[in-house]
C-alpha cells in the first residue's frame, strides 16, 4: 500500500531532489567546457606562444575553443593571433562591454578574449569586481568545447583562485636554473591550494635534448623530496628560430611554418590526454566562486 502520509511524501521529495541534483551534475559534466590553466613562474619562458598554438591547434581539430589571455593587463595573446580586439576584460568588469562584445574570433576559428595592455582594472581588480567577470564568464561554459585560460607570470590571487576550482594546470617554463626555481614555486601553491590538480610540464626553448633532461630530472627530483609528488612531463619544445620569425608575422608558427621542429613539439603537447578529460562535476566558474569566498 502506498504511503501517503506527510514523512513518507517529504522523504520521497527529499530523495527525488537528491537525484534530480545528481542527474544535473552528471548533464553538466558532459555539457560544460574543458577548463585548463597554463602558468608559469616567471616571464620570458614563451608561455603565450605554447597557448596560442595549443589553442590553434585544438580548433583545427574542430573544438569550438576559447583562449582567455588572463595576462595582468600585460595580455600579448591578441598580438601572436594578429587580433586587434575593441574591447577586453578590463572593459568586461567596467561593464563598458559584454563577453560577447569582447569576443573576436581567431585563426582556425578558435575565440579570444584579450586581457589588454596596461588594464590596472584587471592587474588589480578588487574581489567584487573579479567575482563579477567569473559570472560573467560562467555562460560561456555552456558554449565552448575547451577553454585555455592564459595566467600572467607569478601566483597573484586572481591566478590561485582559478588554481582552486581547475582539474589541470599546464606550467610551462624554460631550463633556466631561476624557471625552474619558479615553476617549482608554482607547482608547490598550485597543489597545495588543490591537492586533486593534474599539473603537467612542458619545458619550452631548450637548446637541445640534453638540457631538457637535465632540467626535467631538477624539477622531477626537487618536487619529490619536498613535496613527495611530481607533475607529469608533458614535453620539450626546442629553441627554434621559426618561432620568432611567427611572432615578427603576427601569426602562430603551428600555421606559418607546420613543419618546423617547434610546430611539430607543440602538436605533439595539444595531444596531452589530459586536454580531453579536463572537466569536472562542477562548473569551473562556480567552483572558482566558491574559491573566492
Amino acid at each position: 500500500m502506498l504511503d501517503l502520509s506527510p514523512l513518507a511524501i517529504w522523504r520521497r521529495s527529499a530523495f527525488s531532489r537528491v537525484i534530480d541534483a545528481e542527474r544535473r551534475m552528471r548533464q553538466s559534466a558532459t555539457t560544460t567546457a574543458r577548463v585548463v590553466c597554463i602558468a608559469s613562474g616567471k616571464g620570458g619562458t614563451g608561455k603565450s606562444v605554447v597557448a596560442t598554438n595549443l589553442a590553434v591547434l585544438r580548433a583545427q581539430r574542430g573544438e569550438r575553443v576559447l583562449l582567455i589571455d588572463f595576462d595582468a593587463g600585460l595580455a600579448n595573446d591578441h598580438l601572436l593571433l594578429g587580433l586587434a580586439p575593441p574591447f577586453d576584460l578590463g572593459h568586461v568588469i567596467e561593464g563598458r562591454a559584454t563577453v560577447a562584445e569582447a569576443m573576436v574570433e581567431g585563426p582556425g576559428g578558435l575565440r579570444l578574449l584579450s586581457g589588454g595592455v596596461g588594464r590596472h582594472v584587471l592587474a588589480h581588480p578588487t574581489r567584487r569586481e573579479f567575482e563579477r567577470l567569473l559570472k560573467a564568464l560562467r555562460p560561456l561554459e555552456d558554449e565552448f568545447d575547451l577553454i585555455i585560460v592564459d595566467h600572467g607570470a607569478g601566483i597573484g590571487y586572481t591566478t590561485v583562485t582559478h588554481l582552486c576550482a581547475a582539474t589541470t594546470l599546464l606550467l610551462v617554463t624554460s631550463h633556466e636554473v631561476t624557471a625552474l626555481s619558479d615553476a617549482y614555486a608554482v607547482y608547490k601553491r598550485a597543489v597545495m591550494v588543490n591537492p586533486s590538480l593534474h599539473v603537467g610540464v612542458v619545458f619550452n626553448r631548450v637548446p637541445d635534448a640534453d638540457s631538457a633532461d637535465s632540467a626535467w630530472e631538477r624539477l622531477r627530483g626537487v618536487c619529490r623530496k619536498f613535496l613527495g609528488r611530481q607533475p607529469e612531463l608533458v614535453g620539450f619544445v626546442p629553441a627554434d628560430s621559426a618561432v620568432p620569425r611567427s611572432v615578427d608575422l603576427r601569426a602562430p608558427v603551428s600555421l606559418v611554418e607546420p613543419n618546423s621542429l617547434a610546430a611539430q613539439s607543440l602538436l605533439s603537447v595539444s595531444r596531452w590526454p589530459q586536454l580531453d578529460t579536463a572537466r569536472s562535476v562542477e562548473p569551473f566558474y562556480e567552483r572558482a566562486l566558491k574559491a573566492l569566498h
